[in-house]
């Protein structure tokens, strides 16, 4: 049994608790994660510090995924479709267009990746062929994703585990250096750095856990497989930095771990495993496209986004991979913050997901304060957008403390004031229907 092909086909629910951790843990183990680990570390710039900031990120963001996936599992809904019942159905779009943006951005990059680690090993002049196929096997995996999570339960994750368990060896067998402080910026970046990898998934959480069992499964198996995978992913890029020195910006990481006894071949038992993040982003990609066009098969969607993805992973560089994830942050932190409180604690799972759902002003106001708060504590590092962010900041003469990082300032501020607006919303809409009863 597959996914269904449109959204007003029934979704299967065959995804139990093992399935499901098997599929985010497999998610979680990727080469962004190490990536991701050293950046954070260099950021941070002290082995603890960047474990540290690690972990807490990790927490956040491994909550915040695990509710995104408890929803998916009660309205049975794809994630886009979902967030009809928190913003209405028109504004419902412009979420849809980020989270295809994004995922388009994560599928090409998670591409690049693939081909960069590979042509490390057998040579620049198989670029384009490493392209082709790995943009082909994510979009096949794609076209049949329910097949490709047993695939992932049985075969790949088992495949990856003693690569990781290698690597770890080996990286924790060479001598420790000094950790530059060159690029330090402080911890709580490397927090929102942290964070902001496991809250891109959230976005993608629903189109999976509707076919889940339960919804306590759902929440369970995504913040635990994917939280526990990518932390380990995470630890590797942070010891990897205390122990290999070093330039190791952007994939010159992945380079270094392949100088390493057989370290070609673990990185190789990895790339296996990386496909499934690129499948994921270009299946997230079509369901999404499913809340603009709800009829349009998703296999021709499939293929339309991983040709796209395709060609912009051939064409593109890892440039900006660090602003990428601030941006990712600073949009999907609130509005999942806002998503979980909405409909756990105001709504209490009653959302009209409906195409004639109406505008909720409450819940869009939430996310967009909790956005502005993030870009004012913290823009990023993208030219001209972190500018306009830092001048504004300065123009209303705000000055984020030390002790405040992006990601929990803006948990906060949507949270709060998501409830506060909800509970404004409800009254008004109760003293209305009194008045009509009256």
């Amino acid at each position: 049994m597959e996914a269904p092909l449109t959204l007003t086909d029934k979704p299967p629910r065959t995804l139990g608790a093992g399935a499901q951790t098997a599929m985010w843990a497999s998610f979680g183990v990727t080469l962004f994660g190490p990536l991701t680990g050293a950046l954070v570390t260099q950021s941070v710039g002290s082995l603890g510090g960047g474990l540290a900031a690690c972990a807490l990120g990790t927490l956040v963001g491994a909550l915040l995924l695990g509710g995104a996936a408890g929803i998916g599992a009660h309205t049975g809904t794809p994630s886009m479709v979902g967030l009809r019942g928190l913003l209405g159905r028109g504004a419902s779009v412009v979420p849809t267009v980020l989270n295809i943006a994004q995922n388009i951005g994560w599928a090409m990059m998670e591409i690049i990746v693939i081909t960069s680690a590979a042509t490390h090993i057998v040579g620049a002049a198989w670029h384009w062929p490493f392209v082709i196929v790995a943009g082909a096997l994510c979009t096949l995996m794609a076209i049949r994703p329910l097949g490709s999570v047993k695939i992932l339960r049985t075969v790949m994750l088992w495949l990856v585990l003693a690569g990781s368990i290698y690597l770890f060896v080996m990286v924790l067998r060479q001598p420790s250096h000094t950790i530059g402080q060159d690029a330090v910026i402080g911890f709580w970046p490397g927090v929102d750095l942290a964070a902001a990898q496991v809250v891109s998934f959230a976005p993608l959480a629903a189109d999976y856990s509707r076919h889940a069992t339960s919804g306590r499964s759902a929440f369970a198996s995504s913040a635990a497989g994917y939280g526990l995978a990518i932390f380990a992913y995470y630890a590797l890029g942070v010891f990897a930095v205390a122990h290999l020195g070093g330039d190791l910006a952007g994939t010159n990481l992945l380079a270094a771990l392949m100088v390493l006894p057989v370290g070609g071949l673990a990185i190789g038992l990895l790339l296996l495993d990386e496909l499934d993040n690129a499948f994921a982003n270009v299946y997230s990609s079509t369901v999404s496209v499913h809340n603009l066009a709800p009829r349009l098969d998703r296999r021709v969607i499939s293929v339309a986004v991983g040709v796209v993805a395709t060609v912009l992973a051939g064409l593109a560089g890892f440039d900006q991979y660090e602003g990428f994830l601030y941006l990712i942050g600073s949009a999907f932190v609130p509005l999942f913050t806002v998503a979980v409180v909405d409909f756990f604690v105001t709504r209490r799972g009653r959302w009209d997901t409906t195409a004639t759902a109406p505008f909720r002003w409450s819940p869009t106001l939430a996310w967009f304060f909790g956005f502005v708060a993030y870009q004012l504590i913290y823009p990023g590092s993208i030219p001209g957008w972190s500018d306009l962010w830092a001048g504004l900041a300065q123009a209303l003469g705000f000055v984020a403390p030390g002790w405040l990082g992006s990601t929990l300032g803006s948990i906060v501020v949507s949270a709060v004031a998501a409830a506060g607006l909800g509970a404004i919303d409800t009254a008004v809409h109760r003293r209305r229907a009194e008045g009509r009863l009256a």
